[in-house]
C-alpha cells in the first residue's frame, strides 16, 4: 500500500502508547500516518462512513451529534465477534485509502519516510509487505490496563476484553522488526525514539537489511 520508498508500521497493543510515540517522531520530521486519526475523522458528524454505518448497524449506532456512538459499538462489537468482522470490513477499506492518500502528500511534502501507525497491524495479516520495517511499542499488560482505565468510559472489564480481542504480546514482539519497550519516564523514550529515527534516516538511505533494534 505504501507510497513511501522507505516506511515504518507502528503497532502495539491498546495502551502501549502508540501515539505518543508516534508524537516524538514526528517532531523528529517522521510523516505520520495514524489509523485511528483517519478512522475518527471517517465517523465523526458527517463523516465518509457515517451513512454506512447507519446502514449496516441501525440508527442506534449514530449518537445524537451525528458521529458513530462509539460507547454504543464497542460494547457491540467485544459482545458480538461477527458485529466486529462486519465493522471491520467497513471500515478498513476506508481507512487505507485515506492512508494511502494522506502518505502520498506527506512524501510529496518532503519527508524522509512515513510512520504508518496501526492498532492492528499484526491481527489484518496484510500490512507487514505494505511496510518496510514494523515496529511494535511493547509494554506488560499491567501496564496497558492501567493506561486504558484512565480513560473515560473505560472499566477494567472493557480494558482486559479489548486486550483479548487483539494479538498476544508474544505474536506482536514475533513480528517486530524493531520494538521500543514503553514503560520508563517520557524522557528515556524520547532518547530511546531519536535513536530509532536515526537509524530509520540511515534505512530510507542504504538497501542494506538492518538488524533488529531492541530498545
Amino acid at each position: 500500500m505504501t507510497t513511501a520508498a522507505f516506511s515504518v508500521g507502528v503497532t502495539g497493543g491498546v495502551g502501549s502508547g502508540k501515539s505518543t510515540i508516534a508524537a516524538m517522531m514526528a517532531e523528529h520530521g517522521a510523516g505520520i500516518v495514524d489509523a485511528d486519526e483517519i478512522s475518527h475523522r471517517l465517523t465523526q458528524a458527517n463523516g465518509a462512513a457515517i451513512e454506512a454505518l447507519r446502514a449496516a448497524f441501525g440508527a442506534e449506532a449514530i449518537a445524537a451529534d451525528g458521529s458513530l456512538d462509539r460507547a454504543h459499538m464497542r460494547s457491540r462489537a467485544f459482545s458480538d465477534r461477527s458485529v466486529r468482522v462486519e465493522l471491520e470490513a467497513l471500515l478498513h477499506p476506508m481507512i487505507r485509502a485515506a492512508m494511502r492518500d494522506r502518505a502520498t502528500a506527506l512524501m510529496q511534502e518532503g519527508s524522509p519516510y512515513v510512520a504508518f501507525v496501526v492498532p492492528l497491524l499484526v491481527e489484518t495479516g496484510n500490512w507487514r509487505p505494505s511496510v518496510s520495517r514494523v515496529l511494535v511499542i511493547d509494554c506488560s499488560e499491567a501496564t496497558q490496563i492501567a493506561r486504558v482505565c484512565a480513560r473515560p468510559d473505560i472499566s477494567e472489564a472493557t480494558a482486559r476484553k479489548i486486550i483479548q480481542t487483539q494479538a498476544s504480546r508474544r505474536a506482536r514482539l514475533d513480528a517486530a522488526d524493531d520494538v521500543l519497550l514503553n514503560e520508563a519516564p517520557l524522557g528515556q523514550i524520547a532518547t530511546k525514539v531519536e535513536r530509532l529515527h536515526r537509524a530509520y534516516l540511515r534505512h530510507a538511505n542504504s538497501p542494506l537489511v538492518a538488524a533488529r533494534e531492541s530498545l
